[in-house]
């Protein structure tokens, strides 16, 4: 996981460049009732820090938006909460 500390408001060109004009805030991430992580603005996009363990393969990733980030989040979830009896089921084939 990263931390937000490496990340100081000096060291973030869209911060310390008035010219790149205002950024959106940090944005809390949720699926359902769960906290997935926060988009912070960086650039020209967000980058997603995970709060839950099942969202760390996205901790880190830059996404345009952040809603690229919660729909990411989203899928990550949809594919942890599939059915396990239908996950070890075997494809059926076409004759």
């Amino acid at each position: 996981m990263h931390s937000l500390a490496e990340y100081q408001p000096e060291d973030r060109p869209d911060l310390a460049d008035p010219a790149l004009g205002p950024t959106e805030p940090a944005r809390v991430i949720e699926i359902g009732e769960v906290t997935a992580g926060i988009a912070v603005p960086e650039g020209r996009g967000v980058r997603f820090f995970s709060s839950a363990r099942d969202f760390d393969g996205l901790d880190g990733a830059v996404f345009r938006t952040a809603e690229q980030a919660a729909r990411a989040a989203r899928a990550r979830m949809s594919a942890r909460t599939r059915s396990p009896a239908r996950a070890h089921r075997p494809a059926l084939r076409r004759a």
